[in-house]
């Protein structure tokens, strides 16, 4: 026969102090005296206590204690990207406030038995990006009353958004490029459907971009170079710019002067392939990036790149979630990039 579970009663009855001295220092809202704590926690050990049972303190509060991040690529590319790292830094210490732990999901209606955003008991969710695979997950979301956030994507009416200024940031980059007078330039995108492979982008292939942030950072660079060839990598990872910038270099017709990365670790990828070329960065092709994170092993470069408040844009969702929780209003927020000039980026010989 299973042992009984030990209570916060047993617990105060072997210390020998009342339930409610025992209950708050496990609970730590109140203070107490070191010794008071110290005979609790003791009697807790011999009785084999671990703490309050989680169920009990869901059932009080009304809610499960869990907000649901869901995202749109599988969980080990999304954190090999190192800005999806500092946004969830950010945002498990702005859900922390109202006692709340992160469940990741990638809503897969092909993995039955696992967890999902139809049967995880959620009190709140947030989407990271909106396509159209995100949108049938907020309808889900609508559809069982919980309270939703959208990071850098539209959720429609009534759904805080946490963005950044894409567009502008890569409009800057741009112009840094074509103030230093180059005019052949080529571009190395985001991944831009879950489903297609990665190559030159057509002029249909462009219209077809359903992940937000890579169109609106190709509109950035559009507004100053319209017709520059753009090149669309898989992910954003250094493999994929490594191949982007094979495939751009070794492109018949003139070679570019300087290549617009999506994010810095295509950026690095791009910067191996010159080198590989026989390039020099930036004498013989100019680099930018985006999102200003720590690249491993790009020394002696340093990226001309924008600086994205990652970890604060993280923490905005997690206060807005909070704030819907406490029943208060949460306001979408818009987040500047800031940019860097390194040394990645010089004007083009002759």
């Amino acid at each position: 026969m299973k042992a009984r579970r030990a209570t916060i009663s047993d617990v105060a009855r072997e210390a020998g102090v009342a339930a409610s001295t025992a209950s708050v220092v496990f609970s730590g809202r109140m203070p107490v005296s070191d010794a008071t704590r110290q005979r609790v926690l003791d009697a807790a050990q011999r009785l084999g206590y671990t703490g309050p049972d989680p169920r009990a303190a869901s059932l009080r509060r009304g809610r499960s204690g869990i907000v649901a991040v869901v995202l749109e690529e599988r969980l080990g590319v999304a954190f090999s990207d190192p800005v999806m790292t500092l946004q969830m830094d950010g945002l498990t210490e702005g859900v922390a406030r109202v006692g709340a732990g992160v469940l990741l999901l990638r809503d897969d209606p092909d993995a039955p038995g696992e967890p999902s955003l139809t049967t995880a008991p959620l009190d709140a969710a947030v989407l990271v990006g909106c396509n159209a695979r995100t949108r049938e997950s907020l309808e889900i979301l609508r559809a069982r009353d919980v309270p939703v956030v959208v990071i850098e994507g539209d959720g429609g009416p009534g759904v805080p958004q946490i963005r950044l200024d894409n567009r502008e940031a890569q409009r800057q980059l741009a112009s840094h490029l074509a103030g230093l007078g180059h005019r052949r330039v080529a571009i190395v995108t985001l991944g831009t459907t879950a489903e297609r492979r990665p190559g030159w982008l057509d002029a249909e292939a462009e219209r077809d971009i359903r992940v937000e942030v890579a169109a609106d950072r190709l509109a950035g660079a559009r507004d100053v170079f319209p017709d520059a060839p753009a090149y669309a990598a898989g992910a954003s990872l250094i493999d994929e710019g490594l191949a982007a910038g094979r495939a751009i270099l070794a492109a018949s017709g003139e070679r570019p002067t300087a290549v617009i990365a999506q994010s810095d670790l295509l950026a690095a990828g791009v910067i191996r392939a010159a080198e590989e070329a026989g390039l020099r960065v930036p004498d013989d092709l100019s680099v930018t990036g985006f999102d200003g994170v720590v690249v491993d092993g790009l020394a002696p470069y340093a990226l001309t790149t924008a600086v994205q408040p990652a970890v604060e844009k993280g923490r905005a969702a997690g206060d807005a979630v909070a704030a819907m929780l406490d029943g208060s209003t949460a306001a979408s927020l818009l987040f500047t990039c800031t940019f860097r000039e390194g040394n990645t980026t010089s004007a083009p010989r002759g």
